[in-house]
């Protein structure tokens, strides 16, 4: 998400000496506090927050660990690998850096290196509870499962247990084991879990019940069945390490590309990037910027603006590429879905402060969202957020070409 910020600025405060220059008067202002105990913090304002710390103290250890962890959140793991490689340097002796860096590493499809720092951190002293989440997916992406499913056995009694749930299914699936990898999600699927549901699906796909799948997938992300169809028939036919990488990463074999921004926690927004990947073909090259752009949210990416159109006054959009939104509500009324955003926005106004609505339109169906976002991490987040104030929200992808219509101001 903010891969280039991240860089940019952990470059600046790394460079010691120079990095109060950059304020006025010499002296960098203090950092926001972390959040009270229970409140929870968005990886990019964790992540924010770090940096800020950084500038003024480039060697704190704690803050450095803390942005790799914040972008690794995000879903950029060339920023985690740089933050967790200078929180090495600084306490070299730790286990923590090179735990941090075999996420990374595993999130980006290098499962071997990856293997490689786990390796390196148990040495150091790293107990394997610390690591067996992610080095589980490393073993999975390498093809060994029964290695893999060990290690999310262990994760199941940490802290991230429903995730390990979620990958030991999976895993069971990919070595054929339908019955054990349904079993496995029905803990989650009882409390109706919304990526025990997703996973479910790809278990079904995965042991070759692609009509089960399609039925999961209209319960989890209703309207995706059609156009995942073609997907889920083909999952079944892959081999072990194409099959983890398709439902973690949503990299499609033969096309030699992944998903843009994809993490291990991202089977919940898969299903909705895969289907536009399926319709619209392989990911589009970024469009030059426009000329005439309104200012970015803190999430949203800036979008053309053109003057309204009369019956209400709309900005229309066609979308040259597709672009990442969240969807908030969709019907078979469009004239309802502005009043439904109005009421969302007065309720929220702190969270939706500099947020425009917009409206999507297609035969029998309408599409609230909120966007253009710069990617499925940044949207993610979003949603998170909308999620602790229990607005339910779904990652969506447009068409190339298709009009995307800006609400009036609310």
């Amino acid at each position: 998400m903010v891969r280039n910020l991240a860089l940019g600025l952990c470059a600046a405060a790394l460079l010691s000496g120079s990095a109060h220059a950059q304020y006025i008067g010499g002296n960098a202002p203090p950092p926001p506090l972390a959040p009270p105990p229970g409140v929870a913090e968005s990886p990019a304002a964790a992540l924010a927050r770090h940096i800020r710390t950084l500038a003024g103290s480039p060697h704190d250890y704690n803050a450095l660990l803390g942005a790799g962890r914040a972008a690794l959140g995000t879903g950029d793991a060339e920023a985690a690998i740089g933050f967790y490689g200078r929180a090495e340097e600084v306490n070299p002796a730790s286990w923590v850096p090179k735990v941090g860096q075999g996420a990374a590493l595993v999130q980006l499809l290098d499962p071997a290196a990856a293997m490689q720092a786990f390796n390196a951190a148990q040495r150091l002293g790293a107990r394997p509870l610390s690591f067996a989440l992610d080095r589980g997916l490393a073993y999975d992406l390498l093809g060994d499962q029964t290695r893999a499913q060990s290690d999310y056995r262990v994760a199941l009694t940490g802290s991230d247990a429903s995730e390990a749930r979620r990958r030991l299914a999976l895993s069971l699936a990919v070595s054929g084991r339908r019955a054990d990898a349904l079993a496995a999600l029905d803990p989650l699927l009882a409390r109706r879990d919304p990526g025990a549901l997703r996973a479910r699906a790809f278990v079904l796909a995965l042991t070759g019940d692609p009509d089960g799948a399609r039925s999961a997938v209209n319960v989890a992300l209703p309207g995706l069945a059609g156009s995942m169809d073609p997907f889920l028939r083909r999952l079944a036919t892959l081999g072990p390490a194409q099959k983890v990488a398709a439902v973690h990463f949503g990299v499609i074999p033969g096309s030699g590309q992944a998903l843009a921004s994809a993490t291990p926690r991202s089977v919940g927004d898969r299903l909705g990037d895969l289907d536009q990947l399926l319709r619209s073909g392989e990911p589009q090259p970024p469009a030059p910027a426009p000329a005439s752009t309104v200012a970015a949210t803190p999430y949203a990416q800036p979008v053309t603006t053109r003057p309204p159109v009369s019956g209400p006054p709309t900005a229309a959009m066609p979308a040259s590429r597709p672009r990442v939104w969240l969807q908030l509500a969709s019907g078979s009324d469009p004239a309802a879905l502005p009043a439904q955003f109005r009421r969302l926005k007065d309720r929220n106004r702190d969270l939706f402060n500099g947020i425009d609505g917009y409206l999507a339109q297609e035969p029998g169906r309408a599409r609230l969202l909120i966007g253009p976002f710069r990617n499925a991490a940044d949207a993610r987040t979003f949603a998170d957020d909308l999620g602790s104030v229990d607005i339910p929200a779904s990652s969506w992808t447009n068409a190339p070409g298709q009009q995307v219509t800006k609400l009036p101001p609310q």
